[in-house]
């Protein structure tokens, strides 16, 4: 573990070396880890936003969607002037001058089951920032067979909910197949373009997705894996719910049956980030 740190780190990270719990090694396991984000969006500004800011070594963001006038009700890592622009690549500009210690690589590519056999396996984690099904469960499924854990968040209208997935690592973790086996049918669950989703509260949830990637990285607190987060902002409510790892899922069961990405040959779309 390098810990040779220069004034301008030391002067940088001076909270987080305070803290007990962090420290030099910590924040030498933060300089040494690399985190890949899928989707620079309401979910991802923030997420990548305090990663960032936490000195995390090397960031990886795949979005090849164009940032629109809309996008800046919550997507807060972006900017008026760059309309028009690769989210990935707007992201990168602001993370470099937030942090210019830490390396960026832009992916300005559609994650698809390609793409996440290329990607994945170059990063610690994973975090889901996007808001379509197909792309989740390709994420769900291919961190799951290339040994990663996810750190997964979703919003919609009032309310959020987080989650982390490890069922690499065997029982008792779960997998996101424990709690979703199988896509909703289409139509059935609003996207935030057809349904609204206060801007606020994807703060909140990449936020608390941060959070969860920093305890991870750091080996602290109690992480989220086998527990579901649920934030009702409205009623300002969190509740916790046990999660169980299914011995009968199709993807970490004993029995699984999915053991590779090919049921995931049609392209998933980043573009519909939160």
């Amino acid at each position: 573990m390098d810990l040779d740190f220069t004034d301008a780190e030391l002067h940088r990270y001076s909270r987080h070396i305070l803290l007990q719990d962090v420290g030099a090694i910590g924040q030498a396991k933060l300089r040494a880890a690399k985190v890949l984000i899928v989707g620079a969006g309401g979910l991802g500004a923030p997420l990548a936003l305090y990663l960032a800011a936490a000195g995390i070594g090397t960031i990886g963001i795949v979005d090849h969607d164009a940032l629109e006038l809309s996008n800046l009700q919550r997507q807060v890592i972006h900017a008026t002037g760059r309309l028009g622009r690769n989210k990935a690549e707007s992201a990168a500009e602001t993370l470099s001058g937030l942090n210019p210690e830490i390396r960026i690589d832009v992916h300005a590519t559609r994650m698809d089951a390609t793409a996440a056999r290329d990607l994945i396996p170059r990063y610690d984690i994973v975090c889901d920032g996007t808001d379509n099904f197909p792309t989740r469960f390709l994420l769900g499924d291919a961190c799951h067979l290339l040994g990663r854990p996810l750190v997964s968040a979703a919003v919609l209208r009032f309310e959020g909910q987080l989650s982390t997935y490890k069922s690499h690592c065997g029982p008792p973790h779960p997998c996101h197949r424990c709690l979703h086996p199988e896509m909703p049918p289409e139509g059935l669950v609003p996207s935030c373009s057809e349904a609204g989703v206060l801007g606020a509260v994807t703060g909140v949830m990449g936020t608390l997705q941060a959070t969860e990637v920093l305890k991870e990285i750091l080996g602290i607190g109690e992480g989220m894996s086998g527990r579901l987060l649920l934030w009702d902002a409205l009623d300002t409510r969190f509740r916790t719910v046990k999660l169980r790892r299914d011995p009968g899922c199709a993807l970490c069961g004993e029995h699984a049956t999915i053991r590779d990405l090919s049921a995931h040959a049609v392209p998933a779309l980043v573009a519909c980030a939160v």
